[in-house]
């Protein structure tokens, strides 16, 4: 049985089963999540994003990002410095930010994978649906986390884990680049590991605050 990935805990054990992969839950940190061995490769994972035509000439998306975006701003001070962590190949969050009269840096494994942005810290840092792909969640959110400035903001966009019979006919399990699922419980066992302010300001939203 795999150890978790976020919280590294070896009690962890099924908790469903579709006809194209298992998914585990951690007893200690409620994350459910896919095995590593039934993870895509990446030039499979990155076949799919390519595939993407969101971007910020479209007002559909931009309303989806103002989920995020309107909450944040609102806790953010002027001129923020901030960084936009799996930008995506249509980074859009960011030019909205941008608009809003802050400074962004983008980072994307795949798309902007520009490791100068590592050596500074930020104000905020965004990742919207981002953290339901990561592999390491753990290793990930917690380098997020040391490169927020004390008082800095992490903001989170991915849909949450409502209930097991919810799981099983839940469409964001169908997507294969989708191999880690966060809960109300899950932000809450991060904010106490890293001693983080948590913030629910909207379904599927979650701000987290460095002290």
């Amino acid at each position: 049985m795999q150890t978790c990935p976020l919280c590294a805990s070896p009690d962890t054990g099924p908790y469903h089963r579709d006809d194209t992969r298992e998914y585990l839950l951690c007893g200690h940190c409620a994350l459910v999540f896919v095995p590593a061995w039934q993870h895509l490769s990446a030039a499979e994972e990155k076949a799919v994003y390519d595939r993407h035509e969101n971007g910020p000439d479209d007002p559909g998306y931009r309303r989806f990002l103002e989920r995020l975006f309107m909450p944040l701003i609102t806790r953010v001070p002027p001129g923020a410095q901030g960084l936009d962590f799996g930008s995506g190949p249509g980074p859009t969050l960011s030019l909205m930010l941008e608009e809003a009269g802050h400074t962004m840096a983008l980072f994307d494994s795949f798309y902007a994978p520009d490791e100068r942005v590592w050596q500074r810290r930020y104000d905020f840092i965004t990742a919207t649906e981002v953290v339901e792909h990561l592999a390491a969640p753990g290793r990930e959110i917690e380098r997020l986390v040391d490169h927020l400035e004390p008082g800095g903001w992490l903001g989170l966009m991915t849909k949450r884990v409502r209930s097991r019979d919810a799981f099983a006919g839940w469409h964001y399990i169908r997507d294969p680049t989708h191999v880690a699922f966060f809960s109300e419980s899950t932000f809450q066992w991060l904010g106490q590991r890293f001693g983080l302010r948590v913030d629910f300001p909207d379904n599927d939203v979650v701000l987290l605050q460095k002290p």
